[in-house]
């Protein structure tokens, strides 16, 4: 092997154990709280009826910049594994095109930052519809898990219903084809890297949001419901067999909404 060879493939080594930490570091950041006022571990539960759950009294009243990292920093520890293969793809595409660019890690940084830019809009949204859940009682204002059965079978429901949309579909196609997105919609320079990010990160977004509305029901810190979308979602989007994975999550769910009005 070459030495550039040496170097590029030093590169890709250097992205993925940077991948790595991230996702380890946001993991620890979830497991002491995120800022909340308390452990992760505190407000985690097992059960597949959150709604019946004791409340915990009291409650939490975290700012609403508090609560966009919070979410922030969960989608980042759930959804940069899942964007690994398009990173690492992207680092080893770079080589066939500028040797000078190709052993710099700063293009694969600014795809990163692109893609988890998108969840960070998602972020906005989600904690501001928490900080407008948690006065009505519809949600637990210490545990943030769902306190409501209609709430918990609404969401439940609609998330089922979404795994056999056609926007569904179509967002996970190209979530699921990075090598098809990249010829697709390739950009040269750092400024396209980071655009580039960004568009496979909305995909990603409009594939899994109402996977990630789950943890309204579950918990919004309930580690449990954390890891299992985690891996549902790597199952999804990496795995073969992905999507029918998804479609019969999409029955569970639906079945799942209705046994939560009856009990």
């Amino acid at each position: 092997m070459s030495s550039i060879e040496d170097i590029l493939g030093r590169e890709r080594v250097i992205t993925a154990l940077g991948i790595v930490a991230v996702v380890a570091l946001s993991w620890a950041y979830l497991w002491t709280g995120a800022g909340i006022g308390m452990s992760a571990l505190e407000m985690t539960a097992v059960a597949l009826f959150p709604h019946r759950l004791a409340d915990g009294g009291g409650g939490m009243d975290p700012s609403l910049p508090t609560v966009i990292l919070m979410w922030w920093v969960m989608m980042i520890a759930m959804m940069t594994p899942s964007a690994a293969p398009l990173v690492l793809l992207y680092r080893r595409v770079l080589r066939h095109h500028a040797a000078i660019e190709a052993r710099s890690a700063i293009p694969s940084l600014f795809l990163l930052a692109g893609y988890l830019s998108a969840w960070l809009a998602f972020s906005i949204c989600a904690a501001s519809l928490q900080k407008v859940l948690q006065p009505t009682g519809l949600i637990s204002e210490m545990m943030l898990w769902s306190k409501s059965a209609p709430l918990s079978a609404i969401v439940l429901a609609a998330a089922g219903v979404y795994q056999f949309s056609p926007l569904k579909r179509a967002c996970l196609t190209q979530c699921r084809s990075p090598v098809n997105f990249l010829t697709a919609h390739w950009r040269p320079g750092v400024a396209g890297s980071f655009l580039l990010g960004m568009r496979h990160g909305i995909y990603c977004v409009g594939c899994c949001w109402l996977l990630m509305a789950l943890l309204f029901v579950g918990g919004i810190m309930n580690l449990v419901w954390i890891a299992a979308l985690s891996l549902i979602v790597f199952v999804e989007k990496i795995l073969p067999g992905g999507e029918r994975v998804g479609r019969v999550l999409g029955v569970v769910l639906i079945a799942w909404a209705g046994v939560t009005l009856l009990v």
